[in-house]
């Protein structure tokens, strides 16, 4: 399977971006307050699954990208600019959201890991399912790391932590050129910046995320060098993975510094949306366009515009929806189904009406 069909996961609701309390009882700081859910999170997530979706359509719909030994002008620049670049994301922020659901297990469960477990399970059981219209989907497979890499390391200490999940970074890029072999690790870190608190403080150090920025962008011009020096085995190849690792990296912090902007400021809302019912979305994209692919004629095609609109299409129906659903209701229906069988009971939905007067 292909490495950047890797998909958002992980939409726990408020409690589980809001931030938790400590053992003295104390709350964690948060760029908006205690309390406040950890926005940022659901824009980066919303922002990941619209690249996840326009890397899956094509490898689903198995469609042309070479012809006569030359790549069409816009399967290079997905190739240049999305594959393999979101996944690294999507594992990231997943790791995340699983630490910051443990924790708040911690405080309300004296067996906090049996809710890990389940949780895990219940994605496992949703992604074996969803193989079926998708072959190699992504859930399955964070499922599977969820039980064999976060459940593990959630015993370690955070220095043991940091140096398993860094060697099994490295060895994802080095010895296996990305793919699959990069989830463990980067699964790793994102669970390590939850277990640490430091996701707390990603939203107000500015000056850490700019000097981030610069730093992961002048990497990410070289790798994107390396890569075009093999542009055909773009997606398969070590340049590939190691370029989509620093794209990762230069999208996340840059999008967080855009968020700060007044534009940013417009576009966030748009972005949560997505982002809060990305399981949703990212389950039912596949329901949406492997039908609709067949009957616009994508399959085995060539018809790289048409795929593009069919994309935009899905997302602004998704974000339509969303702005609905979440208006009435305070989880997805598959994060909702998700988050009762994590924590074994029947989870609130409706949102309690704002008292009047």
């Amino acid at each position: 399977m292909h490495s950047s069909r890797f998909a958002p996961v992980d939409t726990e609701a408020e409690t589980a971006h809001t931030v938790p309390p400590t053992r003295s009882g104390e709350s964690t700081a948060s760029p908006s307050g205690a309390g406040a859910r950890l926005r940022w999170l659901d824009a980066l997530r919303g922002f990941a699954l619209c690249g996840i979706l326009l890397v899956n359509v094509p490898q689903v719909l198995h469609m042309r990208g070479i012809t006569d030994g030359e790549k069409y002008a816009v399967r290079h620049v997905l190739d240049m600019f999305v594959q393999q670049r979101f996944f690294p994301l999507f594992s990231l922020l997943f790791g995340i959201s699983f630490a910051l659901m443990l924790r708040r297990a911690q405080d309300s469960t004296p067996h906090p890991r049996w809710v890990l477990a389940r949780r895990s399970l219940v994605l496992a059981g949703l992604g074996a399912l969803h193989q079926l219209p998708h072959p190699g989907e992504a859930l399955l497979f964070y499922g599977i790391g969820g039980l064999l890499v976060l459940l593990p390391l959630s015993w370690t200490p955070l220095w043991l932590h940091a140096l398993l999940a860094g060697a099994l970074t490295v060895t994802g890029l080095t010895a296996a050129s990305g793919g699959l072999a990069l989830v463990p690790g980067v699964l790793g870190l994102g669970f390590l910046l939850g277990r640490s608190g430091v996701v707390y403080r990603i939203g107000r150090a500015v000056n850490g995320t700019s000097t981030t920025f610069a730093v992961s962008l002048v990497l990410s011009a070289s790798a994107l060098l390396w890569q075009e020096q093999d542009p055909l085995s773009a997606g398969f190849n070590r340049a590939s993975a190691v370029a989509g690792m620093c794209l990762a990296l230069t999208y996340a912090t840059g999008l967080l510094l855009v968020l700060r902007t007044r534009a940013g400021r417009r576009l966030s809302p748009v972005l949560e949306t997505l982002g809060r019912m990305a399981l949703t979305n990212y389950v039912s994209a596949t329901l949406l366009f492997v039908p609709l692919g067949h009957l616009l004629g994508l399959w085995e095609s060539s018809s790289w515009l048409p795929m593009l609109a069919l994309c935009a299409a899905i997302l602004t129906a998704q974000w339509a929806f969303g702005r609905i659903w979440l208006a009435k209701f305070r989880y997805g229906p598959l994060e909702w189904g998700w988050r009762c069988l994590t924590w074994w009971r029947v989870v609130e939905l409706r949102r309690t009406p704002s008292p009047s007067g």
